[in-house]
């Protein structure tokens, strides 16, 4: 396999570890949306949402909890963004699901988080809703 997250996993390809255990690895983003951005990624290769296993999402999201309270506190941030991507329509570039732990400080001048606010069709919303519901 040719996945440049399973090689750092394996410690074939560099990184800066900042926690690991039996079955998720995280490191530091070396393109960093800011200070402190860390990637945490699941040591068994799933390429999205829609491949990994029920518990190795656990298992991802448990760390990500843990990570995003030791950033938070270790960068002196005023909030945190928890972003994960599937497919390339959605932003995904490396096919190897992962979560981005991102820190926030007020007045950063990132922009992840700021979409325009405007009111849904509540009948468009709730049709999409029952298309969702039968696929459940």
């Amino acid at each position: 396999m040719d996945c440049i997250f399973c090689k750092i996993i394996q410690g074939k390809i560099p990184s800066v570890k900042v926690y690991e255990d039996d079955n998720v690895f995280a490191f530091m983003d070396i393109n960093p949306i800011g200070t402190g951005h860390t990637l945490v990624v699941p040591k068994t290769h799933a390429e999205d949402i829609f491949e990994i296993s029920e518990q190795d999402a656990i298992e991802v999201l448990r760390a990500v909890r843990i990570l995003s309270t030791a950033i938070k506190k270790g960068v002196q941030a005023d909030g945190i963004n928890i972003l994960q991507l599937n497919g390339k329509a959605a932003g995904q570039v490396v096919p190897h699901l992962h979560v981005h732990i991102i820190p926030r400080w007020f007045d950063d001048g990132i922009t992840i988080s700021h979409w325009p606010m405007k009111a849904g069709d509540m009948d468009k919303i709730k049709e999409v809703a029952e298309k969702i519901k039968v696929e459940l």
